[in-house]
């Protein structure tokens, strides 16, 4: 793979101090590049372990617990929210916390992904003798096949990648975003697999614009009986405004429907219903 120091020599053009706008577009177009590329080379080494994967997940009673330390951890929380909105329960136990007490949290029926890039981490290899004592499928993303980890595990999904965006080669850039997609694939393939339907995802999604639009029904915030505001034929739009009018039907005396306000018009007369 192309060092991003290159790479931005690559596609800067012109004025090459920090700081300046041509070398900010050059940095930006390189690591989104050297990350699609870390994705890319992720897609062409999927193999067999991933479906191992996925059918110990599916096959799981319990829960899936996603664990992982510093950026692995937020990208494991990520991926364990993905994971309950799309059908699979799940949810991330810290592994600091989880060696003080919160392994209690995971059950003989549960499912474990553990990530971690080097496959050392401390937090996580001090829970493996505890994880082999539960008996639980223990699916690890790392970024090295020959780690403790990854030896461990019961299937092991190597994430790995050629060099970090970081030009310090340091931040967890690149190997972070091949992970997170590492776990989407999971999580599509696992939705997939259950059937999973636009209606199951709209259950677990009642909140915001995406809920309101897969849930909300006419019936849910349409006025009836003696809900619906009424004003008189002629009434002034400032009358029919204050008596929240615009687009419904609106009654006389007779209480017959006849007519309806629009927001272009003081009143439209309609044929009368009765």
């Amino acid at each position: 793979m192309t060092p991003i120091h290159t790479l931005i020599e690559q596609h800067q053009a012109g004025d090459t101090e920090p700081g300046s706008g041509e070398r900010l577009q050059a940095l930006g177009r390189a690591v989104l590049r050297l990350e699609a590329d870390a994705v890319t080379r992720l897609a062409e080494r999927l193999g067999p372990s991933f479906s191992e994967a996925c059918r110990y997940m599916l096959a799981c009673r319990g829960r899936v617990i996603v664990t992982g330390m510093g950026k692995s951890g937020h990208i494991g929380s990520k991926i364990a929210a993905t994971l309950a909105s799309t059908g699979t329960p799940a949810f991330f136990v810290h592994p600091g916390e989880a060696s003080h007490g919160d392994l209690g949290m995971i059950t003989a029926d549960d499912v474990i992904v553990a990530l971690s890039n080097s496959g050392e981490t401390d937090e996580i290899t001090a829970l493996l003798p505890l994880i082999k004592r539960l008996g639980v499928p223990l699916i690890a993303l790392t970024g090295r096949p020959g780690s403790t980890l990854a030896e461990a595990a019961t299937a092991h999904l190597d994430v790995g990648v050629e060099q970090e965006a970081c030009p310090l080669g340091l931040a967890p850039t690149a190997s972070t975003t091949a992970t997170l997609a590492a776990g989407d694939a999971l999580a599509v393939a696992l939705l997939d697999s259950r059937g999973f339907t636009a209606e199951d995802f709209a259950r677990s999604h009642p909140g915001g614009k995406l809920g309101r639009r897969l849930l909300l029904r006419i019936e849910d915030v349409m006025q009836t009986g003696e809900r619906i505001p009424r004003v008189r034929p002629g009434s002034k739009k400032r009358l029919m405004s204050a008596n929240r009018c615009r687009g419904i039907f609106c009654c006389p005396k007779t209480s017959r429907k006849s007519g309806f306000t629009h927001r272009s018009a003081y009143w439209s007369p309609v044929t009368t219903a009765r």
